[in-house]
């Protein structure tokens, strides 16, 4: 249950938020916000259910940025001033909030741990937040088809909320990922069109929002959580008594794809090799790793799209060859250039389209980057998915 010290600072940053300067129109700033209302009835049912005081989790799904990683404080970001808004709307019910960001990682990984970190969870409310993360295309808009649908099929009818946020060139995802929401007729937000009009008209700076590339500060997360409350609001000063709540309709048939409806994910500790040549299992950071060129080391796993999630940094890092039965392997590099620190990748293998038992074969090359000073690979784990 979210406590009083959370709700006094989300009414505090909320008031900064709205600190625009006195030649922004807020009410355009936040009609922009809203992409599309679509069909409310998930959002009405779970507003009925806060409203009756029954328990209601909020979730948020994404990466970094819904993970917090320039919010002063973890009530701060976008997930904690959202809950408090629920716990301070709904004050008889118990709020439970869940936040599923992990950093660096897009919706290919999040549609493979969503029941672990999220679905499990039981979530009434979810925010799904991967319009920088995922590359505005056709494959990237697959697997967040894939999360939307495990999101909505639940039993308990979760309502979901699509966020679109942006770099700092007002960059992202959304012409994709908006073709998806649509399909299921899913409320959208947009805080790229909200606030990039203001940066372009120089109303707002980058770093009144930002202090890096991507991640919102505190104010930022306060426009996030102040832009889905708004609908959220709205929606509930028109809520209806509980007999006359709308119905909810059945999911619809994909737009691209169920494929990544149904799947499973093996971490590092639960993969066992059917073959190993060179591979070590390195339990402190679960993952198994080579760093002699010529290391082999294969799995077997059954699915109809396989995923393999590698880790790459600025360090001895090589390269390796992935490669499916017999399928053209994919040659990934360990080693990037960056400094901010090393992140886990997520590969999509060339497709096999039949389900059935697929050997993933890892050679470790001779091959690295010229600025790279070792050959060290880690496999960090292998997803499947069209179970």
């Amino acid at each position: 249950m979210m406590h009083g010290r959370a709700l006094i600072l989300g009414a505090a940053i909320l008031a900064c938020a709205a600190a625009y300067s006195e030649e922004t129109n807020v009410d355009a700033v936040m009609q922009r916000s809203l992409v599309s209302l679509g069909n409310t009835a998930r959002l009405d049912h779970v507003l009925a259910k806060a409203r009756r005081g029954e328990t209601v989790t909020v979730s948020v799904i994404g990466g970094s940025i819904t993970a917090g990683a320039m919010a002063s404080k973890p009530e701060l970001n976008y997930g904690g001033v959202l809950a408090a808004w629920w716990q301070k709307t709904f004050p008889q019910a118990k709020i439970h909030l869940v936040n599923a960001g992990i950093g660096a990682t897009g919706s290919d990984y999040g549609t493979l741990r969503a029941q672990r970190d999220l679905l499990s969870k039981n979530p009434d409310f979810v925010v799904v937040e991967y319009g920088v993360n995922d590359g505005n295309t056709e494959q990237a808009a697959e697997t967040y088809e894939g999360l939307l649908r495990q999101i909505l099929k639940r039993p308990n009818h979760p309502a979901v909320v699509m966020m679109f946020m942006m770099n700092n060139i007002g960059a992202n995802a959304q012409e994709w990922q908006s073709a998806v929401g649509r399909h299921y007729d899913l409320p959208m937000i947009s805080y790229r069109d909200a606030l990039w009009p203001e940066i372009e008209a120089g109303r707002l700076t980058w770093k009144d929002i930002s202090p890096d590339e991507v991640h919102p500060n505190d104010r930022g997360h306060a426009y996030v959580a102040q832009f889905v409350e708004r609908v959220l609001q709205a929606e509930l000063d028109k809520l209806p008594a509980d007999e006359n709540l709308p119905k909810i309709k059945p999911v619809q048939e994909p737009l691209l794809t169920d494929m990544f409806e149904k799947v499973d994910l093996f971490e590092a500790d639960a993969l066992k090799p059917v073959k190993n040549d060179g591979w070590t299992y390195d339990k402190a950071n679960n993952c198994w790793k080579a760093d002699k060129p010529g290391s082999v080391v294969e799995f077997v796993v059954t699915g109809r799209a396989i995923f393999a999630m590698t880790f790459t940094i600025k360090g001895p890092m090589g390269m390796a060859n992935i490669q499916v039965d017999d399928l053209p392997p994919l040659k990934v590099n360990g080693w990037f250039s960056a400094t901010w620190g090393g992140y886990r990748p997520t590969w999509l293998l060339p497709k096999v389209w039949k389900l059935g038992k697929h050997k993933v074969r890892v050679e470790l090359l001779d091959e690295k980057d010229p600025g790279s000073t070792g050959h060290e690979f880690r496999i960090m784990g292998i997803g499947v998915a069209g179970l």
